[in-house]
């Protein structure tokens, strides 16, 4: 029996463009993968349960002006208890129950290929899925650290979310290496950080334990989004801070963002200091060099009220005289 695949050919001509649709700009999109990354305890389930409970309520997300309709939700945990842990952080997060829904893994394990997925998000018309975490759904069967075993599961998923224009967010753990890229630090084969359009990293602010930032590490549908903090704290709970000054390596490394501004104080007096003026070009390349973002550069660059002097076809800059 010939089991050879039809051939059928798509015409680039009889494609209609279309825009990404976004769940929270630019961080998840619609009808694609997101992946939400970090060591253990530093607080990514619940900022997700966070996020959660608010499109619960149909409010605005962080650093939005954007008014939105309730989203409805299905959430799956391998980790944590759905009365004893679950419910009271969705209690805490002020979640409307009503548009959370779990599927019921008790007789069967629930996987990223299992026809349920499909089913649930029919009959409940949801627009977000959460799975946590990752390794928990690849499926007992596959080795998530072989490439060819991976990539049909995460094909499957990317169409399950492209069909429905939902989106999904799948919570990861870091490996334990250490001095490697941040897509280079999540468990398994890079063919699920390949598969997600947007890969954010959460992890904590060394010189402030109770303050968490997350941060994009991918972003291949938009321009990348500024990295977003929130504090948990034992006393006060869980509430968003707002945007925050600190790259990825900074919260790799467990370092601050304050040090970075002062590193870059220190480079532009270094650089500086004999009132000569530089080029603007070459100062950021050794900010680049030192993990000094843009962002903090010009900060640093107000704080210390440095010059930019226009000469002939660049910028110099110079400190004040």
């Amino acid at each position: 029996m010939d089991n050879k695949p039809e051939l059928r050919l798509i015409n680039m001509a009889d494609v209609e463009a279309t825009d990404v649709q976004w769940l929270w700009y630019p961080y998840i999109p619609y009808g694609k993968i997101t992946i939400i990354q970090g060591d253990p305890g530093e607080g990514k389930t619940t900022l997700v349960l966070n996020l959660a409970a608010i499109l619960s309520r149909g409010e605005k997300l962080p650093e939005t002006d954007i008014d939105i309709e309730p989203v409805n939700i299905i959430y799956q945990t391998a980790e944590d208890g759905l009365s004893d842990t679950v419910k009271p952080r969705l209690i805490a997060a002020n979640a409307k129950f009503s548009m959370i829904t779990v599927i019921d893994e008790s007789k069967s394990r629930l996987s990223l290929t299992d026809s349920r997925l499909e089913e649930a998000i029919e009959q409940t018309n949801a627009k977000l899925i959460i799975l946590d975490p990752i390794q928990a759904y690849i499926g007992a069967s596959v080795d998530m650290n072989r490439p060819n075993e991976i990539r049909d599961i995460m094909t499957h998923l990317k169409f399950v979310a492209e069909k429905y224009q939902c989106a999904v967010i799948l919570i990861g753990h870091l490996n334990k290496a250490t001095g490697m890229k941040a897509s280079y630090r999540g468990l398994g084969s890079v063919d699920i950080q390949a598969a997600a359009r947007s890969v954010l990293l959460v992890g904590r602010v060394k010189d402030s334990p109770t303050i968490r930032v997350m941060a994009p590490t991918k972003s291949s549908l938009a321009p990348e989004g500024e990295p977003i903090a929130f504090e948990l704290n034992k006393e006060t709970g869980f509430h968003f801070i707002g945007k925050y000054d600190i790259s990825i390596d900074d919260l790799l490394n467990g370092t601050s963002s304050v040090s970075k501004l002062e590193q870059a104080e220190k480079l532009l007096n270094d650089i500086l200091s004999d009132g000569t003026p530089k080029s603007q070009k070459v100062i950021q390349q050794q900010a680049k060099y030192r993990n000094i973002s843009d962002r903090t550069l010009n900060e640093a660059k107000r704080n210390l009220n440095i010059k930019s002097i226009k000469a002939k076809d660049e910028w110099l800059w110079r400190l004040p005289k």
